[in-house]
């Protein structure tokens, strides 16, 4: 069983790697501007997988990711010799589409940004579909119970009189 400490310290040397070697050694041509964001491995140190971007259209990503599979080879050597461990971990290049998650949140949060705004517009102008208030509040309950106080005193004082009520 593998440290977990000990996997992100082997994970985070292994970006470091990466990102060296592809700077400085590998000189294909169809590298784009390329950045190493992250790299993961897995418990047995025997799979990682290098995240990366790439500024530029499609057909940019379309030559690092074909530039970064043909130097595949010399980068797990690299890596496994400078690692140190009995077996040289595959490496798996999965571009890193941060930046497009990015752009879909900020519309999504424009467009609501946008349909609150309406909703509050909407609102300002909003008038009440029947009485402004509906409910019964304490101060008509009061006057109620006052009146119904005055219906029974006058009772009580025809009976005092000595008529009867009808």
């Amino acid at each position: 069983m593998t440290d977990a400490a000990k996997v992100r310290r082997h994970a985070e040397r292994v970006r470091e790697l990466v990102a060296s070697v592809v700077r400085s050694q590998i000189k294909d041509p169809r590298l784009g501007m390329i950045t190493i964001t992250d790299a993961r491995i897995t418990a047995d140190l025997r799979d990682a997988t290098v995240f990366y971007t790439v500024l530029g259209d499609a057909a940019a990503q379309a030559g690092t990711a074909a530039a970064l599979d043909s130097a595949k080879g010399m980068l797990r050597s690299t890596v496994g010799k400078a690692l140190g461990l009995r077996h040289s971990p595959t490496l798996t290049f999965v571009l890193d589409d941060v930046q497009d998650q990015v752009k879909h949140i900020d519309d999504l949060l424009a467009a609501a940004r946008n349909a609150d705004a309406e909703v509050q517009r909407l609102a300002a102008r909003a008038q009440y579909a029947g009485e402004p208030q509906p409910y019964r509040l304490d101060a008509d309950e009061d006057e109620a119970d006052e009146a119904d106080e005055g219906e029974t005193a006058e009772a009580g004082t025809d009976e005092a009189r000595g008529g009867e009520r009808r």
